[in-house]
């Protein structure tokens, strides 16, 4: 059985920053410590599946802003720490440590400012999605903006599964 989040998570909204649309209708969700033991990737992963954020992924976070207007994200840190930068060129510092969780709407820019050489994120999309790429490029912005318009909200949250 999957572990489940122990507490609410932090709540943070981002403005538009340039080219960077982030999503004024869903904010952003901060789990601290949504796993905590051996074997966190795995558990991050089985915890995703079972509240509907699948076509996962183990790798690291870009270095650049970056965003998907296709599909909402969750990170989750399996081993070791990152600052990531949420929002945009001006965005927020965050840092990250083993077992945290971050639900990304789409639209939010996010890139890692620095992290550990051991850094592991275990990725997911709602529904299963194939991301974009998105760079905040002048010539995305109509196909941004269509993507963003026709996307769904999450119909629930990757950590305990409750409706969003």
């Amino acid at each position: 059985m999957p572990e489940k989040g122990s507490g609410e998570p932090e709540v943070l909204g981002f403005p538009v920053d340039g080219a960077f649309p982030n999503n004024g209708s869903l904010p952003v969700l901060i789990y601290r410590k949504a796993v905590q033991r051996d074997g966190a990737a795995d558990a991050l992963e089985q915890l995703f599946a079972a509240n509907g954020w699948t076509n996962n992924w183990r790798n690291g976070l870009y270095d650049f802003d970056h965003f998907h207007s296709n599909a909402h994200e969750v990170l989750g840190i399996a081993k070791g720490h990152v600052t990531a930068v949420l929002g945009g060129p001006n965005g927020s510092s965050i840092s990250l440590s083993e077992g945290d969780v971050v639900m990304l709407p789409a639209g939010t820019a996010h890139r890692k400012e620095e992290g550990s050489t051991d850094l592991q994120i275990v990725g997911a999309y709602w529904d299963g999605r194939e991301p974009d790429l998105r760079r905040g490029e002048e010539s995305e912005e109509l196909q941004v903006r269509d993507n963003l318009g026709a996307l769904p909200p999450p119909e629930r949250d990757p950590v305990n599964g409750r409706t969003l």
